[in-house]
């Protein structure tokens, strides 16, 4: 897949076929709507173009709300798309002067003149333009003006699979990681550095590494104990995940603190990605190291029992 960030190096196509949206998360909905635009690209012997933004569209048109957490961080979104088999992605900057194109305004400026557009592939109540204004019936109307065709993906088609992005992250804040790897169609992914934590793990015999996210609005699921597979730049490992607050030590923050089983290497200051496969139980406060490690002794078995 070839990332193009500028619309001015957009190269010059001979059959592009085109879908747009924020895609935050590249869920199965997504999927359904990104198979047929790379099936209709085939079938003519075109391109698959995706066109995306970044940062999130929220973020600049209220930027006082800071209610919004993302799936996935610009880069988990490429290599989704990339992993899905796109030819092309259009990564365009959204500011508030990009806000204020109009549907006529972009679908000249970038569906037309830049990508030289022959068919546009959306999904059912896809709005684009200032105010959101533009919509399927709009495109169809003037389809012969424009040039190209218009194919929306029908409602039923969408709703089969029961997704959206808002309901994924109500599963993830409910702690529910397997309903989200459903929607997802893998599992929900957290990518950070590794930091210095209190080093406490490491007095009961189950070392952590304290992991601080990447992408600051990216979604933290729910507090508890997970089983996780991790990626590290040694290789990959199982693992079992606490988010939390520590209240058996009295900690008063929340941190995201993962043992990596069969694993010693340093890690401080790199980069690693937990996959989340698991929710094990609640975050509890027991009383005294001596219980909290009895505990930890289960909670790896049970980890261990979920990741094979």
């Amino acid at each position: 897949m070839i990332v193009i960030r500028e619309l001015s190096l957009f190269p010059s196509l001979s059959h592009a076929v085109v879908t747009s949206g924020t895609f935050d998360g590249v869920h199965v909905g997504h999927q359904k709507i990104l198979s047929r635009l790379i099936e209709t690209a085939r079938q003519c012997d075109g391109q698959s173009v995706v066109i995306t933004y970044w940062p999130h569209p929220r973020t600049v048109l209220n930027p006082q709300d800071n209610s919004l957490r993302l799936l996935s961080t610009i880069e988990e979104r490429i290599a989704a798309l990339r992993a899905f088999g796109v030819d092309y992605l259009l990564l365009l900057p959204f500011t508030k002067e990009f806000a204020q194109l109009s549907s006529e305004e972009y679908i000249q400026q970038i569906l037309i003149q830049t990508i030289q557009t022959k068919k546009l592939v959306i999904g059912y109540d896809h709005r684009f333009g200032k105010n959101r204004e533009g919509s399927f019936d709009y495109l169809q109307q003037n389809a012969q003006r424009y040039g190209f065709a218009v194919e929306e993906i029908p409602r039923q088609d969408i709703d089969a699979v029961g997704v959206s992005s808002s309901k994924i992250r109500t599963a993830l804040e409910r702690g529910d990681v397997s309903t989200a790897a459903r929607y997802l169609g893998r599992p929900y992914s957290l990518t950070g550095t590794v930091v210095q934590g209190k080093q406490l793990g490491r007095t009961i015999g189950y070392p952590t590494a304290n992991v601080e996210p990447q992408e600051k609005l990216k979604l933290v699921p729910a507090q508890g104990i997970y089983a996780v597979a991790v990626q590290t730049p040694q290789g990959h490992f199982k693992g079992m995940l606490s988010i939390g607050t520590n209240p058996t030590v009295q900690g008063t923050h929340q941190t995201i603190e993962v043992n990596i089983f069969d694993f010693e290497a340093d890690l401080y200051g790199q980069e690693i990605t937990l996959f989340f496969v698991a929710y094990l139980r609640p975050e509890e406060n027991f009383d005294g190291l001596d219980a909290l490690t009895q505990q930890l002794h289960q909670d790896k078995l049970a980890a261990l029992q979920v990741l094979g």
